[in-house]
């Protein structure tokens, strides 16, 4: 079982009296505990079993404009008093900064409501071995898979965070994940892919059976694939490398790259840089969203924001250090987005396909291309060439490259968002995007 509310309160509590004790003008103290059951299968044997119980404190201290920070998982009373002692002589010589401070006080959280974000129910290790057996038989049914791996992951966690402006506050989350990869071979190669769920609440996930299927369906699909030649052309984005574009735009308008001045999105708010059919939100309160939260990690409240709309960039993420070093309100948005997408296209799947006579869909990218200083995207790629709205071929060993300033002005999204990460995204096209391949041209 993990901690209760109370206990974890009390350890911050004694934290706190003791560094206001010592003489610090300010403190913040983070205490969490949770516990982690993981079962592993390899070609329907089981490979591990795992348990982890982690318990943590984080506790950091101010003098004036001066800080320090230190952790520990020994919650003992007399370690806690060397913890606090050490970070507080530490903070004594730190330099000032004069952007150091709590938030402030009418930004943290008041009312913390319930967004269902913990499940009580408990699945015993021989059920998840069941759940994943069951899922590797029908992984494996087709003799084109030769190698299987998955696993089952229950997480349960609790916190509070309390610092000395009488915030003290924390709730309780839970996450139930299951994965499956296979590999396929015929005569010409041996392909990868695989299939991931991952719910709040157990009743949730993906039924052992279905994630199976479409993680074998799926690698079967990209045997023998062939070579494509250099050209430019018109790619669409598989809604799982959608998300990862959406997540470098997070990483882009993060308050921490535009004070450094490291983001090709400095100075662009209520400037347009999508399309005008492009709106894009970022929603903490989501029932039972897996980046959903009550507060960030400094206790500012964390409310629904619209980051773009209708192509215009209206916000930053915000935390409080960088968000003064901009002289700009923290949004609550220390440790990044939360439920971060991509509003609904207007077209479906289906039609995006027959937009272009000829395009690429990609499934897979290789690598981590993206400058976010310049903007400049490339990385390694496979997929399939489409053709009058088809799936053709698999193609492989191909590079796609472009600019986020001139990608993202050229982006038409699909009306299939689903919600089954903290960053989600419709699929999504591209026009007009750079392809390094093997020929001169496509054959």
């Amino acid at each position: 079982m993990i901690k209760d509310q109370e206990y974890l309160k009390s350890k911050a509590s004694y934290c706190l009296d003791l560094a206001k004790k010592l003489g610090a003008t300010d403190a913040s103290v983070t205490v969490g505990n949770s516990i982690s059951e993981s079962v592993s299968f390899r070609n329907r044997v089981l490979d591990e079993s795992n348990r982890s119980d982690s318990l943590a404190i984080s506790i950091e201290t101010y003098i004036g404009k001066k800080r320090s920070s230190i952790s520990s998982s020994n919650l003992l009373d007399e370690n806690l008093k060397t913890l606090i002692s050490k970070c507080f002589e530490t903070t004594k010589i730190t330099p000032e900064d004069e952007f150091n401070s709590l938030p402030d006080k009418d930004l943290l959280a008041g009312e913390i409501k319930n967004l269902n974000l913990y499940d009580e129910s408990h699945l015993e290790n021989d059920k998840k071995i069941d759940y994943l057996r069951e899922l590797e038989e029908v992984a494996s049914i087709d003799k084109k898979i030769v190698n299987t791996e998955s696993g089952f992951t229950e997480n349960k966690s609790n916190f509070i965070l309390a610092n000395s402006d009488g915030f003290c506050n924390g709730y309780r989350s839970s996450s139930f994940s299951a994965s499956c990869v296979t590999v396929a071979k015929d005569e010409n190669s041996m392909e990868r892919d695989y299939e991931f769920t991952s719910k709040c609440h157990l009743n949730d996930i993906i039924d052992p059976k279905n994630l199976g299927k479409i993680a074998a369906e799926q690698t079967i699909k990209k045997l023998s694939p062939k070579k494509i030649g250099s050209d430019k052309i018109s790619i669409i984005f598989d809604k799982r490398i959608a998300k990862g574009l959406l997540s470098s735009f997070a990483s882009a308008i993060s308050s921490s790259a535009i004070a450094r001045g490291t983001s090709f999105l400095k100075d662009k708010i209520d400037q347009q840089i999508f399309s005008s059919s492009i709106n894009i939100f970022d929603k903490p309160d989501l029932v039972k969203g897996m980046g959903s939260q009550c507060f960030d990690s400094e206790g500012v409240k964390s409310e629904a924001l619209k980051l773009v709309e209708r192509g215009f960039l209206k916000e930053y993420l915000v935390d409080t250090y960088n968000g003064k070093k901009l002289n700009i309100k923290s949004n609550g948005r220390s440790g990044g987005s939360t439920n971060l997408y991509f509003e609904n296209g207007q077209i479906s799947f289906e039609e995006l396909l027959k937009i272009h006579s000829r395009s690429l869909y990609i499934t897979e990218t290789i690598g981590h291309g993206t400058n976010l200083v310049t903007g400049d995207y490339s990385v390694g790629a496979n997929g399939f060439l489409v053709e009058n709205g088809e799936l053709k071929y698999p193609v492989s060993e191909i590079t796609i490259a472009g600019n986020f300033n001139d990608m993202f002005k050229s982006i038409t999204l699909a009306n299939d968002l689903d919600f089954k990460y903290s960053v989600n995204s419709p699929t999504m096209m591209i026009e007009g995007m750079t392809v390094a391949g093997k020929w001169a041209t496509f054959v």
